[in-house]
């Protein structure tokens, strides 16, 4: 079923592209975003249920909260629908950075994004009028909000997204879509108490201070380093090459992805141990994977080698920085199925599409890659993730056939977050590098990862 008919997708796009600047706002505890009801009673009848043709007709405006907060009403209109948005003033705050600059506390920026918090949207039908679905931004982002719509003449439905996930779907609602119009917030959420994971839509920048200190002592240590196909550095610190254990030239000395998880494992555990990994156990199997029919072709065609070298990794980093009963299989890998549907674009229409969470012998699907992300990092706050990236591919130089296998063919390392603005981040380190988290997720479109739970350490010396 599609989220929004016709071309309200348009519509929606136009106000995300034109607002596509980055989230800098240190948002409030939802309970303490200002009530708006008194305004939307004020509206009412001149903006939700005056004529269509009425309410396009009108000027944008700028009204004010009894908190003096400003709020931009205004419309836009596509072919079949229409948008009432009441837009609230974009806030800027920040906690304290992770190189340790001040935060600062919230002001406004004299801009109204339309997905600032608090702020407010009712899609209704251009020809009727009808509403068709209410979009509150509970946090500032324009990708996450909760949304209603009609269910019959007593109840209304409500969706929460995450990235484009529902985390929450189709939940029954005990008060008409009309009365959303004008009912204050917080009584609406008093509805639903306990049935979302409202969670999500509180995330607290102070509590990723690790990570983004991780993150920038990783960042100052890839200076150094180059790619090298099959390089890893050994446990005494020579650059060697993985298949043999033979050392590198100096001159060309570098690492490939799987090297560099390596690094990354390194150096979280060798301020604790004393000391880095050997190289021969993170090749050795781990775990249950493949079947009877792929084993003749592991040596072969080596086709577990990123989900096995990912999974020792994990195992040793577990033990080290928590205890060795965190070094198994159970603890480390992740599972969790946090959403069952996503919204894709389809021909230039957002609509459903099941999402089947984790599957034992792949991982997920790239496609729900953020959105897990997003909320493994508010669940797990202090946590990044080795991820191995799989398909099921043909080898055509094989002598002995051609049969499709899934094969782990490359690993990097994932780590979500939310910066001192209270922004979500993704960064991806790979192979010896800092790349974004668009190019990881268009590069493997239609591909699966396999991820594996890491502790953040502050502390990082490869």
């Amino acid at each position: 079923m599609p989220i929004i008919e016709g071309d309200m997708p348009v519509i929606l796009l136009i106000l995300l592209f034109f607002n596509i600047s980055p989230v800098n706002s240190l948002d409030l505890p939802i309970s303490r975003i200002s009530d708006d009801s008194i305004l939307r009673n004020r509206l009412r009848d001149s903006w939700f249920l005056e004529t269509p043709r009425n309410v396009l007709s009108q000027y944008t405006r700028t009204e004010y909260l009894q908190t003096g907060e400003r709020v931009r009403v205004s419309a836009s209109e596509g072919r079949d629908e229409f948008i009432v948005i009441l837009s609230r003033e974009q806030m800027t705050g920040r906690v304290e950075s992770a190189s340790g600059q001040a935060g600062f506390e919230r002001r406004g920026t004299g801009e109204f994004p339309g997905w600032a918090q608090g702020s407010w949207m009712l899609t209704r039908n251009r020809t009727t009028g009808a509403g068709t679905l209410i979009r509150i931004f509970l946090f500032s982002d324009q990708f996450t909000y909760i949304q209603f719509r009609p269910l019959d003449a007593d109840k209304c439905q409500m969706d929460a997204v995450l990235y484009g996930a529902y985390v929450t779907r189709a939940l029954p609602v005990a008060v008409t879509f009309e009365r959303l119009y004008t009912m204050p917030l917080n009584d609406v959420l008093k509805l639903v108490e306990e049935k979302f994971p409202i969670r999500y839509f509180e995330p607290d920048p102070s509590v990723y201070r690790d990570s983004r200190v991780f993150i920038s002592k990783v960042r100052e240590r890839l200076r150094g380093l180059r790619f090298a196909d099959d390089g890893a550095i050994d446990e005494n610190g020579n650059y060697v090459f993985i298949e043999t254990l033979r050392r590198q030239n100096p001159a060309f000395a570098g690492l490939n992805c799987s090297g560099f998880t390596k690094w990354l494992i390194d150096g979280i555990i060798r301020p604790v141990t004393g000391t880095r990994l050997t190289i021969p156990p993170l090749k050795q199997p781990f775990g249950i994977r493949g079947s009877s029919f792929t084993e003749k072709w592991e040596e072969i065609r080596d086709i577990f080698f990123g989900l096995d070298w990912n999974r020792n990794l994990a195992a040793a980093a577990n033990s080290a920085l928590r205890t060795p009963a965190y070094g198994t299989l159970e603890e480390f890998e992740v599972r969790r199925d946090n959403f069952a549907f996503i919204i894709v674009n389809e021909n230039r229409r957002f609509v459903d599409q099941s999402y089947p969470g984790f599957l034992l012998d792949a991982g997920y699907g790239v496609e729900g890659l953020r959105p897990l992300l997003y909320t493994l990092a508010i669940d797990d706050p202090y946590s990044f993730y080795l991820a191995a990236v799989n398909m099921e591919v043909a080898n055509n130089q094989s002598r002995t056939g051609n049969p499709r296998l899934r094969q782990y063919f490359h690993v990097a390392a994932l780590v979500p977050y939310f910066d001192e603005y209270g922004a979500f981040r993704v960064v991806v380190f790979e192979s010896a590098a800092e790349t974004s988290f668009n190019a990881f997720r268009n590069r493997h479109a239609g591909r699966f990862v396999n991820l594996v739970q890491i502790p953040v350490r502050t502390e990082f010396d490869p």
